[in-house]
């Protein structure tokens, strides 16, 4: 089974550290970094970075994730777009974590299904004619859109359960000991303080800048 994840100037870390470390579990599992800049591609955080092959590297992955992070900057790449509609026809599994669902929407993918992102961007999905869904993880179809970072573990969990079964899928959350018992229960805008939400939606329209589609509608 090939993998490929696509990453690009700016994306989030633990987007796709994840996810790699769950799908390379997968039996004779190929998991590759792509890019349309390939070589060293820097994080959103400094000092963090991944080298990635060209995005031809691998001609029909089985399993296609798209890094969240700053997604906004590449959303009328058609490089990148339409190496997604492409890789989309013939994957078993089309995936994204946080923002990068909007780059699948952006490459027309996401018209009429569901489909999640990172709770900031939730609303932006209705740009690309998606629903949003505020749920960890959405499939539909062979599309699965994972919410903020860490839920891509979830993501690629699913993903092995459904190509490797349950009894698989258990075994690899065991070998990564994923079970997650934070100090505080704030892990979802629906289950976090006022004033946490609040303090976190303008440290990100500071440092992110405004959801896509305030920016769509600035632009229209």
């Amino acid at each position: 089974m090939d993998v490929a994840i696509l990453i690009y100037e700016g994306f989030t870390a633990l987007d796709v550290t994840g996810p790699f470390e769950v799908l390379s579990r997968l039996p004779e599992a190929k998991v590759r970094f792509v890019s349309a800049t390939p070589g060293m591609v820097a994080a959103d955080q400094p000092g963090f970075g991944l080298v990635a092959e060209p995005l031809d590297s691998m001609e029909r992955p089985g399993v296609v994730v798209v890094a969240g992070g700053s997604t906004y900057r590449f959303l009328d790449d058609e490089t990148v777009l339409s190496w997604l509609r492409r890789v989309h026809e013939s994957s078993v599994w089309t995936t994204s974590v946080c923002t990068g669902s909007l780059l699948l929407g952006a490459a027309g993918l996401l018209k009429g299904r569901e489909a999640t992102t990172f709770w900031y961007e939730l609303e932006s999905l209705r740009c690309f004619g998606a629903e949003p869904v505020s749920r960890r993880v959405v499939e539909d179809g062979k599309i699965m859109t994972a919410a903020g970072v860490s839920s891509g573990i979830d993501m690629a969990l699913e993903i092995c359960d459904r190509l490797q079964g349950p009894a698989y899928a258990q075994a690899v959350q065991l070998g990564i000991e994923y079970d997650p018992q934070p100090p505080h229960d704030t892990g979802s805008v629906d289950k976090a303080p006022a004033e946490v939400v609040r303090f976190l939606r303008d440290n990100l329209a500071g440092s992110y800048g405004p959801p896509w589609a305030q920016r769509a509608a600035q632009r229209s």
